[in-house]
């Protein structure tokens, strides 16, 4: 073995040649923080000190070619390269990973050798869970039952694989921070030793992006690499390729290491756009679930929850008025049992239906009183609109004029009904809910750039309004 002072000595040759080629940024994120432990003059061994598995793949990602033509003028071309992963110790001791001599280099691990790091004492952990979201007072319906018979599972046995990833995924306000949150609590209950934590997509490239600008981006990946329940909230909000880069090095060591990962968004992975291919691939490991909007008897069930929660007196014709004219999402009848509450205090009157309706109209909008169109009524209107057939709509036809009219109707029908894509395929020909999505894309893209088009769906809203 070389004495510590000629290891030094090579390194910093090294070092210099690197400062060469390198933006000075690049240096000093990548290459400041790394240093040699051992030599083996024998086995023409090299031991680096690198602080993260993440670290040593971006070495190897974007800079091993440039490491191997310095390591061999400065050792020769016989020399290999192990790195020492610091912040992945678990025992004491650090894991050495094999470097450049291999193909893949950096997939396998060796045994591990005594490093000249410690294991990081983890820093304490505010969850940031809403104490207020939990399962007690989630109210389960035929919309939402299997995300939450699975957050169940979850909560019980962190350790499962099945459900790892779980990604829920639903329009707003039908509940899914709720249920994420109510999954995150009680496994804080029942499993106090894990560290959770609930983050938003957008806070977590906040932060992302502040480590960078502080040169604090082993830090920021360290402790995201130490939590054990990962609960991300929205991640249709990823939308740099930086941010969604280092989540992608996050996940994979979670995941490797039987960490649960927990995941929401406004809509499947399938459908989300900007999203990295590899990302996309391993949010779908695990288990899809979708929450959809809550029928009419899970809305009349929230309410009389929210109603006893908050001490209120409301006839079943009051309750059963609200449930069928607030059917948008659960954030909005609670918007409702509020502002009923509020002016009901305010006015000192009982909770009637003269208040309901006077509470609908100023906290939803008229139109929620309204009865939601149906698939039937969207579909003929919109064919006689543009003067086809409803059949050639429902048929396999490939005709420009048809094909345009398929895919304006299933956008109205996402628009103005409260069905899923899946059921809006189903009614609509027997198409695919990719199908769906991708027709309510096309139309969303011509509204945007051709001013003919919007006019002209504007007015056909118009005629559906009337």
């Amino acid at each position: 073995m070389e004495t510590q002072q000629i290891i030094d000595s090579r390194w910093n040759q090294c070092l210099q040649l690197i400062r060469n080629n390198v933006q000075p940024q690049a240096f000093n994120t990548w290459f400041a923080h790394i240093s040699p432990v051992t030599f083996d003059e024998v086995e023409r061994k090299l031991y680096m000190g690198v602080p993260t598995h993440y670290f040593r793949e971006h070495l190897e990602a974007h800079y091993l070619d440039l490491l191997r033509r310095v390591l061999h003028r400065v050792y020769g071309s016989d020399i290999s390269l192990f790195y020492n992963v610091h912040a992945d110790s678990t025992n004491g001791e650090d894991m050495v990973v094999e470097g450049t001599q291999r193909s893949t280099a950096g997939d396998g691990q060796l045994p591990t050798q005594p490093g000249n790091k410690g294991p990081r004492a983890l820093q304490q952990l505010d969850s940031q869970l809403n104490p207020n979201y939990t399962f007690d007072n989630f109210v389960e319906g035929f919309s939402n039952k299997l995300p939450r018979t699975v957050g169940v599972a979850i909560a019980n046995n962190p350790r499962q694989v099945t459900f790892n990833p779980l990604f829920i995924y639903g329009p707003s306000g039908v509940g899914k921070t709720h249920l994420v949150n109510a999954i995150g609590n009680k496994l804080r209950e029942l499993h106090p030793e894990k560290r959770v934590l609930y983050v938003s997509a957008h806070l977590f490239q906040v932060q992302y992006t502040d480590s960078v600008r502080q040169n604090t981006v082993n830090d920021f990946i360290s402790f995201y690499q130490s939590i054990d329940i990962l609960i991300i909230d929205d991640v249709q909000e990823f939308t740099t390729k930086a941010t969604q880069q280092t989540f992608f090095h996050i996940f994979n060591h979670l995941h490797q290491n039987g960490r649960q990962l927990i995941f929401t968004s406004d809509r499947p992975p399938m459908a989300l756009q900007g999203m990295e291919e590899r990302l996309l691939t391993r949010f779908k490991w695990g288990l899809l679930a979708e929450i959809e909007r809550p029928n009419v008897e899970l809305r009349r069930d929230i309410l009389l929850s929210k109603v006893r929660q908050n001490g209120l007196r409301i006839s079943d014709a009051v309750v059963d008025y609200i449930a069928n004219s607030v059917d948008c999402s659960v954030r909005d009848l609670e918007g409702v049992v509020h502002s009923l509450m509020a002016y009901s205090v305010v006015w000192n009157s009982d909770i009637d239906l003269s208040l309901a309706e006077r509470v609908i109209t100023h906290t939803i909008g008229a139109s929620q009183g309204k009865r939601e169109l149906t698939v039937e009524q969207i579909l003929n209107q919109t064919c006689a609109y543009f003067q086809i057939d409803p059949t050639d709509v429902l048929s396999q036809s490939r005709k420009a004029n048809v094909v345009a009219a398929r895919q304006v109707t299933m956008y109205l029908v996402q628009k103005h009904t409260h069905l899923s894509t899946t059921k809006i395929g189903a009614a609509i020909g027997g198409r695919s809910h990719a199908t769906v999505l991708h027709s309510c894309q096309n139309v969303e893209q011509r509204l945007d750039s051709d001013e003919t088009f919007s006019a002209q769906i504007n007015e056909l809203e118009t005629q559906l309004a009337d």
